[in-house]
Order: C-alpha cells, then sequence, then structure tokens
C-alpha cells in the first residue's frame, strides 16, 4: 500500500482551535509546513520546515514533490476541493498518497450566515479567474456567492451587475467567515461605494433585473443581438437547431471550425460550465473574443488560423462543428479523422458545392441531411411580409468506428 505523505488540512479563520483532533494531530506530527503567510501564522513558531507559496504556485508545488516521502501538510482555507489547493495537488499527486480533510467551505459558510440553501445557490470563484465568468448566472432571482480575488472585487463585481441591468441588486460582502474578526457589509450594485473591505471576502448577490432589462438565457439560440459581428453569424433559428444536433454533455470539448464570431462555440459552453470550445477563424479573432468576454465565456480559446492546417496538434474533440471552409482541400477528412468513436460531426453549408461535398460523404459514413429554411417577418412598405434567409444544408453525423 502507498503511504500517505501528504496530508491537506482545511483551516477557517479561528485556526488550530478549529481543528479536529485528527487534523491537528496531522499538523502536528507533519516534518514540512506548507501554506500562504496567513496560515503559517495561525502556527506555534518551531523549527520545522516551511514552504509560503509562490507564484507561479507550480513552482511550490515541484517543491512539495521534491519532498515526497516526508511528512507534508498543506494548510488551506476551508474545504480544499471546493475551488482549492487540493484539487490542484490531485492533478500531479495521486489521491493513494494523500489525506484530505476538509474544514466548512466559505460557501458553506456564507449560506449559513445567510440562511440561503447551498443547492439553490449559484457558485463561482473570481480567484484569478476574469469577472466575465459572471454573465451566465445573471437572471432574476438568482443567488450567486462569489469568491473575491480581494478587496476591489465588490466594487468590479457592482460594475458588472450595473452593466448588465441588474444595478438593483442587493450586495453582502462577508468578510473573515468563522473568525473573530468576521463581518458583513450590504449595499446595493448600483450606489456600492464601500473600499474599506478585507482582503479575505465574500460575495452574497441577490439579483434584482432593472425595469426593462431582457435577461439572456442559458439556452442556445440567443438573440442576434447578443453578439458583434460583421454578418458572418450563425442566426438565432439555425444556431438553435445546430447545437441541439452537436448535443453538448458537461466536460466536452467542442471544434468550431470556421467559427465566424464565435456564436456556436460561446454557446456550447454556456451549456455548462465544464462544456469547452476551441474556435477556428481567420481574421475574425477579435469579434470571437469580445463575445465571449461579454457573454460568460472568457475561457474559450481561440485560433487564428486556417483550417484544416491548424487541427492537427489540437487536443482530441468530442464533438466538432464545420461552419465555413466545407470544400476546402482536407476539410472533412481531417475533422472526421479527428474524432473519436461516437464523437459527432455537424457541418452547415449554403452553396451547392457545399451540397454535394455533404452528400458524398453521407453517402459513405451515414448520418443525417436536414434542409432548413427560415423566414421572418419584416417590414415591406407599410405591411409586414416574409423574408427567407438563406436555406441551409445541415449534415448531422455519429462516428460508430
Amino acid at each position: 500500500m502507498t503511504q500517505k505523505w501528504l496530508s491537506v488540512v482545511g483551516i477557517g479563520e479561528d485556526g488550530l482551535e478549529g481543528l479536529s483532533p485528527i487534523a491537528r494531530a496531522l499538523v502536528d506530527r507533519a516534518e514540512v509546513l506548507v501554506g500562504g503567510d496567513r496560515h503559517l501564522a495561525m502556527l506555534p513558531t518551531d523549527d520545522r520546515e516551511r514552504l509560503v507559496w509562490t507564484a507561479p504556485m507550480r513552482e511550490s508545488i515541484e517543491e512539495i514533490l521534491r519532498r515526497r516521502g516526508q511528512a507534508v501538510c498543506v494548510l488551506a482555507s476551508g474545504d480544499p476541493m471546493c475551488y482549492g489547493i487540493g484539487v490542484t495537488l490531485l492533478r500531479r499527486i495521486p489521491l493513494a498518497e494523500m489525506t484530505l480533510l476538509p474544514a466548512p467551505s466559505t460557501f458553506s459558510l456564507a449560506c449559513a450566515r445567510l440562511g440561503w440553501s447551498l443547492t439553490e445557490v449559484e457558485t463561482v470563484s473570481l480567484c484569478n479567474r476574469p469577472p466575465a465568468l459572471l454573465h451566465p448566472y445573471l437572471y432574476p432571482g438568482a443567488k450567486l456567492l462569489i469568491l473575491s480575488e480581494g478587496k476591489q472585487t465588490p466594487a468590479i463585481v457592482a460594475d458588472l451587475l450595473s452593466q448588465r441591468g441588474f444595478g438593483n441588486s442587493a450586495m453582502t460582502v462577508l468578510e473573515r467567515l468563522g473568525g473573530a474578526h468576521e463581518r458583513h457589509v450590504t449595499g446595493i450594485a448600483s450606489t456600492w461605494h464601500e473600499t474599506d473591505l478585507a482582503d479575505l471576502n465574500a460575495i452574497a448577490v441577490e439579483c434584482v433585473a432593472d425595469p426593462g432589462t431582457v435577461p439572456l438565457p442559458r439556452t442556445p439560440g440567443l438573440p442576434d443581438s447578443a453578439y458583434h459581428h460583421d454578418g458572418q453569424l450563425t442566426k438565432r433559428e439555425v444556431r438553435s437547431l445546430t447545437l441541439s444536433a452537436l448535443a453538448p454533455m458537461p466536460g466536452e470539448l467542442l471544434w468550431d471550425v470556421g467559427a465566424g464570431c464565435g456564436s456556436i462555440a460561446i454557446e456550447w459552453m454556456r451549456s455548462h460550465p465544464r462544456c469547452r470550445a476551441i474556435a477556428v477563424e481567420k481574421a475574425r479573432t477579435q469579434y470571437i473574443a469580445d463575445n465571449a468576454a461579454a457573454l460568460g465565456t472568457p475561457g474559450l480559446h481561440i485560433i487564428d488560423g486556417k483550417a484544416p492546417a491548424v487541427l492537427k496538434d489540437l487536443p482530441q474533440p468530442h464533438a466538432i462543428f464545420i461552419g465555413g471552409g466545407i470544400t476546402t482541400d482536407g476539410m472533412i477528412e481531417t475533422c472526421w479523422e479527428a474524432l473519436p468513436s461516437g464523437g459527432r460531426l455537424v457541418a452547415n453549408v449554403v452553396t451547392i458545392a457545399g451540397e454535394q461535398q455533404l452528400f458524398q460523404w453521407q453517402q459513405n459514413v451515414g448520418g443525417t441531411l436536414t434542409r432548413i429554411a427560415i423566414q421572418r417577418a419584416e417590414p415591406i412598405g407599410q405591411f409586414l411580409g416574409w423574408r427567407s434567409l438563406a436555406p441551409i444544408t445541415q449534415w448531422t453525423v455519429v462516428k460508430l468506428e
């Protein structure tokens, strides 16, 4: 049996006194102690080796690995598996070599103070992560719990809420939860001016939409007006059908090839926080970046290049959407070869040449061909009339080999 040489102990603002007997024993027997300055200051002075987290953190993790076999104890805030160091360490160290002992998370403590049910709130961390991640969570009646990066984060959140039409939302900043200096500061997003805050804080938000605000849904088919584009946009109705055919599942990776303004990749990622996407596009990458930030998917990986040449070294996808360049030599072949068994490929075309390509591939490997014809009512003089969008031929196929 592999020896458990590394322990990761969650500790709260109440310090050593709040630890269980088992957690305290792991701290006491450790030969090497690891943590932030705040954590290590909670311990009595002695001659044991102490490692303070460095930036970048990977250097500290290498130092921990060099001490494999010694009794190493990492002190973590609250629950190390809730946006914590435990998750990071498990990417390098097997669970069989670790002991994980959580303390109550910041989210649990905040819910206890506010009387909220943790299962009914949206939880987000903004520690070393862009505030744009909040966008998909903004809807009337939403309750948000946000881990702050520092004292400046509440003002950033308040500004974002106000810009997105949620300035009436109630905010509570909970400082130093669980400690002797715990404090709560309340206010309204649109009038938030509090700056005298502790770096260690969490933010609770009760979302209230301003009059006239139309929130963006999480379901596929955002309004076309939600996107900044130059006309290369998969229209709302076609986008909905395309996402339905792609069938995103949590944790899956999409290649959006010929991404235009990035709408398919963005709505794939909006379907679940763990969905990932790579948008491949030549010359429109700034549109994609702007839309990804505005619509809550700043983690979208954007590649400025021409497919299929730039596809060869990318991580294997679970699904591929080809929205442009279907007649380029080797395009479908490269995408098809990249898919694993069970992977999905969806392609949309508007030209006869594109249809011919799809028909040949459908004859060879199967799948479904669908013609999508959309008409929208638009003004014609003093009246409304039907205006047709360019018909789309869509090929959907699952790789079975």
